[in-house]
């Protein structure tokens, strides 16, 4: 449940349209519903705008089943990162509805679409095996109610390539740049636009990438003003922190 959600239930008592018991039954199970391998938190969403989420890797098909049924329940939308298709197929059989996007790897269940903000946040990757990180970043803020404006395979080794949407890029109130490699991508953003920069590093590269670290460490050292780093290959951590810039008023 929302603020907005639990002040109308509050108004419903207030004015007599709901009974106390009726209250009580919607509000029993509030803030969390205790599932025995995991504990759902319904009050996320009052604390911090958006309802939770749910990590599937490393979860069973059954628990991330069970998690979207009683979740959905509850009225929210549902967004399952890092998901397979198997997991897919088994929300799916309770929830007709879901939604998959395969390069993200997000299931997804709406029951209310989020209005979106004027502004956009510009998704750009170096190359396209980034895509799939991107993607990630991408869709979790599409999820979250933001437009999104993709660059796929602008990196340093043909930097015309980004050159030629600025003007786009510029337009946008957050920009989300995902490179491996050597992770350069980020810094040559972050010197030319005005806008906050938040930088993903991938495991994409040779070698001597170390799965990312090489990247990694590029960006956190980047002398660029404004960029912001989060971990190797989170796209989802990008894409949630970049919706929360573009919805402050």
């Amino acid at each position: 449940m929302n603020v907005k959600e639990v002040e109308k239930l509050l108004k419903e008592v207030k004015n007599g349209k709901t009974g106390i018991k009726e209250a009580l039954e919607v509000l029993k199970n509030f803030p969390y519903t205790d599932l025995g391998f995991a504990r759902i938190d319904h009050h996320r969403e009052m604390r911090t705008g958006y309802p939770e989420i749910i990590y599937c890797a490393g979860k069973t098909t059954e628990q991330v089943k069970e998690i979207f049924r009683v979740m959905s329940e509850k009225e929210n939308n549902v967004i399952g990162t890092r998901a397979n298709q198997e997991m897919y197929d088994a929300v799916k059989s309770i929830s007709p509805d879901a939604i998959y996007y395969p390069i993200a790897r997000i299931i997804s269940f709406q029951k209310k679409k989020p209005k979106a903000p004027k502004t956009r946040i510009a998704v750009i990757t170096a190359g396209t095996s980034d895509i799939p990180v991107a993607e990630e970043a991408a869709v979790t803020a599409e999820l979250l109610g933001n437009n999104i404006l993709r660059i796929y395979d602008a990196g340093v080794a043909g930097i015309h390539r980004l050159v030629d949407t600025l003007p786009e890029i510029r337009s946008c109130r957050v920009v989300i740049v995902i490179a491996g490699m050597e992770g350069a991508l980020a810094s040559v953003v972050g010197g030319l636009v005005d806008k906050p920069v938040i930088a993903v590093p991938t495991s994409v590269g040779y070698g001597a990438n170390f799965g990312g670290i090489s990247a990694l460490l590029a960006m956190l050292t980047s002398c660029s003003t404004g960029v912001t780093v989060v971990n190797i290959d989170n796209g989802f951590g990008a894409g949630f922190s970049a919706s929360m810039i573009n919805r402050m008023k």
